[in-house]
């Protein structure tokens, strides 16, 4: 699974069973991710969450970064048993927008920050399976 966690929002991504592709799960209001997550990981198995870290192309810190870290604390926390693996997530968004493009999806559909925020999860999910094929 890999988040993409907003101070609002939070994207949500999934693979297959045979961990071959990222699809978005959903976009979900950040202050209900703990919840959702509770509920999720009992009907699901997850082997590992993917949890997206901004930072600057210069490797420093974002606004949203220490937010990051808050939500990653108390992921742990509620979670102890679940791995968690902070992934570059720089320029996940900008990917998303132009996937968004690419499919076609109008002007007023690609304003969406929701569907955004799933699209660059899945794209932050697809990538790490790429790498450790």
């Amino acid at each position: 699974m890999a988040i993409d966690y907003g101070m609002k929002r939070t994207g949500l991504a999934v693979t297959d069973p045979l961990q071959i592709i990222a699809t978005g799960l959903m976009t979900i209001g950040s202050p209900k991710l703990i919840p959702f997550l509770k509920e999720y990981f009992k009907k699901e198995e997850v082997e590992l969450v993917l949890m997206g870290e901004p930072k600057n192309w210069d490797d420093t810190d974002t606004h949203a970064t220490p937010l990051v870290r808050e939500i990653v604390e108390k992921l742990k926390k509620e979670f102890p048993a679940m791995p968690l693996l902070m992934v570059d997530e720089r320029y996940t968004s900008k990917m998303a927008s132009r996937a968004m493009i690419d499919m076609g999806l109008k002007k007023k559909q690609r304003r969406d920050k929701a569907l955004v925020d799933e699209i660059a999860a899945t794209i932050m999910l697809q990538e790490y399976l790429e790498r450790t094929k």
